[in-house]
């Protein structure tokens, strides 16, 4: 989880600790007005349990609900089971957390789980109307416990949806990978193929060099593993994160938009001009810095920069429309291959946080290749996307 969502997620959290402090206080000054200060505390005591339940259900869901449950029902059986006059349970705070509880419940759950939840809420209500048939805290309850089934529910279809859209993303990046892995085997076969032929050549004319010959080929044979290898292991990556249900938060929003018929499985970096040029007739005014030995990189280096440049612009089209210049620079030092994207929109003109599906892909790409990437706000104006890309020591270039 990144600091900024995890500031969210706490903030949130105060945010709903105060509803149900605010909660708590009005149903106690409530009662205090009608049955008196001491017939308050019962119901706050039981309300401060759910509330704070329903803080923590982020831990166990199943376990906070029923806790929570269990407590609502105990405290309208209380009544009468010892045949002890008390204001009808649970109170509207009681009632706000139980909420917040069934619709977690619903919308996070396996289906089971969360049809239990649901109906233990349903049982509670029917309890509280065999106890108190004309009281309006029933009424209170039905209407919270539809509320959190129709909020929990529509949240569990957004995120069904949204599932759906980032396994989308991953089956179309784990394609892409699969041409990348055709291409990178194509590329160092062919020139150790070409070694091969010289060397038969250098066998003819001057034997004493076969050795170095061979060498230069077994080199070749193992920087052509060390790829394969690698770009493997981003398929690999890719499968296990679709198993196993990833989390789907983006960070910021790159979109894939292909403005051509299909980019190249390996592009170089003539491609990466082509593309730039295609934005700059379309987008703001675009420059291009790239390195001279940029040809030189394994392909799997030079296909992320592809992609990372080519999403970036997209997203500069789709959420950066006042952008004037956009500035495309990729450079390598210290054996790492720095790309990065900026353009000088005014923050105003774009959403805080874009919360797309993109980007995950190309995180995975480039974590995988040992590389970070980072897309955020700029100082004063525009917006940054920025990657790092480790080039093999024993890579050519």
């Amino acid at each position: 989880m990144t600091s900024t969502n995890r500031w969210t997620k706490v903030a949130a959290t105060a945010g709903a600790g105060g509803v149900f402090l605010a909660a708590i206080a009005v149903q106690w000054a409530a009662l205090a007005q009608t049955w008196g200060a001491a017939y308050g505390a019962p119901g706050a005591a039981v309300a401060v349990v759910v509330c704070v339940l329903a803080l923590v259900r982020h831990r166990e869901r199943t376990r906070t609900a029923v806790a929570g449950l269990l407590t609502a029902a105990v405290a309208v059986l209380v009544g009468p089971l010892f045949d002890v006059e008390l204001p009808a349970e649970p109170g509207p705070a009681t009632t706000l957390g139980l909420a917040v509880l069934i619709g977690s419940a619903v919308r996070a759950l396996p289906a089971v789980r969360a049809g239990a939840v649901a109906g233990g809420g349903l049982l509670l209500i029917a309890g509280q109307f065999a106890a108190r048939p004309a009281s309006a805290v029933v009424v209170l309850a039905v209407v919270g416990w539809l509320v959190a089934l129709a909020v929990g529910g529509a949240l569990r279809m957004q995120d069904a949806r949204a599932r759906a859209a980032v396994e989308r993303v991953r089956r179309g990046e784990r394609l892409e990978l699969a041409r990348e892995l055709h291409d990178v085997v194509a590329h160092h076969l062919t020139g150790m193929l070409i070694q091969a032929q010289a060397a038969q050549v250098v066998a003819r004319r001057s034997p004493e060099q076969v050795a170095q010959s061979l060498a230069e080929i077994e080199a070749a044979g193992s920087e052509a593993m060390v790829a394969m290898r690698r770009v493997v292991g981003l398929l690999r990556h890719a499968d296990h994160d679709s198993d196993s249900g990833a989390d789907t938060d983006t960070g910021a929003d790159i979109d894939i938009d292909h403005t051509d018929d299909g980019a190249p499985a390996s592009p170089g970096p003539e491609q990466l001009g082509t593309l730039v040029e295609r934005f700059g007739r379309q987008g703001p005014s675009t420059r291009l810095t790239v390195p001279d030995d940029a040809s030189h990189w394994p392909p799997e280096v030079t296909s992320t920069v592809y992609r990372i440049v080519q999403e970036a612009l997209t997203n500069v089209l789709r959420h950066a429309r006042h952008a004037r210049s956009v500035e495309v620079t990729v450079v390598r030092a210290a054996g790492v291959v720095t790309v990065e994207v900026v353009d000088d929109a005014p923050h105003p003109g774009r959403p805080p946080h874009r919360g797309g599906y993109g980007v995950i892909g190309m995180r995975e790409r480039v974590e995988t290749l040992g590389g970070s990437l980072h897309a955020g706000p700029r100082p004063g104006a525009g917006w940054s996307v920025r990657a790092a890309l480790p080039v093999p020591a024993r890579g050519p270039g």
